[in-house]
């Protein structure tokens, strides 16, 4: 009898030992699986302030290609046709209409930045515009969106010499001409992509006719 329990025990034993295994398994798993949950979560909350601070890492990198990599950024906020340090009352500051402010390394002002918008040939052409609001001078421009003809139109994000005609040239207001020119204020468009060349000439005179009174008024008022 005593040899036949035996036999029986061992089985038993290392289906003991198997399942203590597993157990152990699954519990090492889910204190690694915790752990790295609480690494990615804490790498999540230490990141997002800085990215909602200028509305979004994607914002925030144009702004800053748009400034010529300026060494400290402010943000201003829209509060009915006025400028304000603070976001409208029960707004969210990520989705609040704003102005970006560039300062070099002294803590002068080098530029501002703005996120417009104009039709194109087939759709909405987005942009980030930099300019100096005192001279309405072009610092450059950043295609944030557009979907227009492949091959074509989105030349404006394609063809760097196109974008590199950009800064320094005066919106008085800006203009397009299909030859090349050394105009203050004109550029050339890309052949065949006349029209979307054109809005984003449109934009960045809208975004100056837009934004510089704004800015104006917030300089004259003492920055408030």
């Amino acid at each position: 009898m005593s040899g036949h329990e035996h036999s029986h025990g061992a089985p038993e034993a290392a289906v003991v030992d198997a399942g203590s295994s597993s157990v152990r398994l699954i519990a090492t798993l889910a204190m690694f699986g915790a752990l790295a949950g609480g690494i990615l979560a804490f790498t999540y909350q230490k990141t997002l302030p800085p990215i909602r601070k200028f509305a979004g890492e994607r914002v925030e990198v144009a702004v800053r290609e748009v400034l010529g990599s300026p060494a400290k950024l402010d943000t201003l906020f829209l509060v009915g046709d006025k400028l304000s340090k603070t976001p409208p009352p029960g707004a969210d500051p990520l989705e609040a209409v704003k102005v970006f402010i560039g300062f070099d390394a002294s803590g002068a002002p080098i530029g501002v930045a703005v996120e417009e918008k104009a039709p194109g040939f087939s759709s909405d052409v987005v942009l980030m515009v930099g300019f100096n609001p005192q001279t309405s001078a072009l610092t450059g421009f950043k295609v944030l969106a557009q979907t227009e003809t492949p091959g074509l139109g989105d030349k404006i994000i394609k063809d760097s010499s196109f974008a590199r005609q950009f800064p320094g040239k005066l919106v008085t207001p800006l203009k397009g001409d299909k030859s090349a020119t050394s105009d203050p204020s004109t550029v050339q468009t890309i052949t065949g992509a006349t029209i979307t060349s054109k809005a984003v000439i449109k934009v960045i005179n809208k975004a100056v006719e837009t934004w510089k009174p704004r800015l104006d008024a917030y300089a004259k008022e003492g920055g408030k």
